[in-house]
């Protein structure tokens, strides 16, 4: 067997069909044998296994109350290579000399403590600076529904190992879309907590940075997203609460976004999750939402970022295409990088002002379909050198600029056989309304089926289909 949703595994061990020493294995087996998407760049071997026989002592002793306080007991989850970890080598993409931390980060020492076994590292681009998972670490990371396409990034070794059964659940990492992007193409779940939500250590003076789960299902990554969340020593600005939600949660106020340039495939297939939303009572309205300058400002933010971590003496080992974003940040001057700052300020506050009218926005994660494996983005985004690298995906580097809670859901297949992705965002602080409603969504729009090299079959539990 290998990995399903996290309330089917926990049901099979429960009544003691399997054992987690038996489906450890059984997902070890997996990426051994059928990692065709490359999805995972280092695997924890024994390291798994003992901790899975720490996890059947634990059931054979407390039998099901071992999942009352461990509510992870026994799921597999993988953790993007950005992410430290104590057991396995964190590279973050980059062929400077591995770190071999001495603790893990602290959303991975939740998921270990509410008894989750980390089986692998997942593969990521250089220290996560594109939005495709391409690198001088490891190959191109697959899309699992077509290996000649990328699964994004840069958490597309994450958004390809739950797609491909190879981890119940994975953590990655957002600064721009890191999440989103690879859920979106590669048909899961992929969950971006509110700014703060989570702690982030190691992370510097990056305020676009968000860590968040991927999944196989809304109710999975919220239960992930729940055990990884709360204020941290380590991250000042982690320990953000949560929003009170609209009481009547049948007739909300929907902005429905179309950014320019949307696919017609990918707005024929999103348009289903629209249509469901009126059928529910919601009030979807489009809404146009305008930030002047708001892409260069994005662009400066960034590149200003990677040039604050890149000595000189880094650049031999710098992937070709983050080196051009480090000398790009390198020209800033102080000024400049205050009048991106203003601009995220403005984004703030428009964003603000819409949410005042809408209790939700809703509109297609990524507006095109991925693209060839080894490009950071389409032919007229591909190089480097214009710094176009996240153009192409407009719905997911503002939400990060504000901070805001955002879900992307698979709303289907376009006829080239590629999942497209639904995302709803939602004030800052609201993630249990985005995830209340995007389960309810998901409810009724239909499953996607599994990536055919995958070789796995339905399975179906009292919730849903994986």
């Amino acid at each position: 067997m290998t990995a399903r949703g996290i309330s089917h595994i926990k049901d099979l061990l429960s009544r003691g069909e399997i054992t987690v020493v038996e489906h450890v294995r059984s997902v070890l087996t997996a990426i051994r044998e059928r990692d065709t998407p490359g999805a995972y760049v280092a695997v924890a071997g024994d390291e798994a296994l003992r901790a899975a026989e720490q996890a059947d002592a634990r059931i054979r002793e407390r039998g099901r109350e071992a999942w009352w306080d461990q509510p992870l007991l026994g799921v597999t989850v993988s953790v993007k290579d950005l992410l430290q970890t104590r057991d396995l080598p964190t590279t973050r993409g980059s062929l400077l000399p591995n770190d071999r931390p001495r603790e893990d980060a602290p959303a991975v020492a939740r998921l270990r403590a509410a008894g989750a076994v980390v089986v692998g590292k997942t593969t990521t681009s250089e220290f996560g600076w594109s939005a495709s998972t391409v690198g001088r670490v490891a190959p191109p990371t697959r899309n699992p529904y077509d290996l000649r396409l990328t699964a994004g990034g840069s958490s597309g070794g994450a958004g390809a190992a739950v797609a491909a059964g190879l981890c119940e659940g994975a953590l990655g990492t957002d600064g721009s879309g890191s999440i989103r992007i690879p859920a979106a193409f590669c048909g899961v779940v992929g969950y971006k907590p509110s700014y703060g939500k989570v702690p982030y250590w190691p992370n510097g003076a990056d305020r676009l940075a968000h860590q968040g789960p991927l999944a196989a299902s809304v109710a999975d990554a919220g239960v992930l997203g729940q055990v990884i969340a709360g204020p941290h020593p380590t991250d000042p600005d982690s320990g953000l609460g949560s929003l009170d939600s609209p009481r009547d949660l049948r007739a909300l106020r929907i902005g429905w976004i179309e950014y320019e340039g949307t696919d017609p495939e990918i707005r024929r297939v999103t348009e289903q999750g629209k249509e469901l939303l009126v059928a529910e009572g919601h009030r979807v309205e489009d809404v146009e939402v305008r930030c002047q300058n708001l892409y260069p400002a994005v662009v400066d933010i960034l590149a200003a970022t990677e040039a604050a971590g890149t000595p000189p003496e880094h650049e031999a080992f710098c992937d070709p295409g983050r080196l051009e974003v480090v000398r790009h940040g390198r020209t800033l001057s102080g000024v400049r990088v205050i009048q991106a700052e203003e601009v995220r300020q403005n984004l703030r506050a428009t964003l603000r002002s819409v949410m005042d009218r809408y209790d939700l926005l809703a509109m297609a994660t990524v507006p095109i379909e991925p693209f060839e494996a080894d490009a950071i983005g389409p032919a007229w985004a591909a190089d480097p050198r214009d710094l176009m690298w996240l153009s192409w995906a407009p719905a997911s580097y503002p939400y990060n600029m504000t901070g805001q809670p955002a879900v992307s859901l698979p709303a289907g297949l376009t006829r080239s056989g590629l999942p497209a992705g639904l995302q709803l965002v939602g004030p800052v602080g609201a993630d249990d309304l985005v995830l209340t409603v995007a389960r309810r969504l998901e409810a009724m729009l239909a499953p996607l089926p599994h990536p055919p090299a995958t070789g796995l079959t339905p399975v179906t539990t009292g919730e849903r289909t994986f």
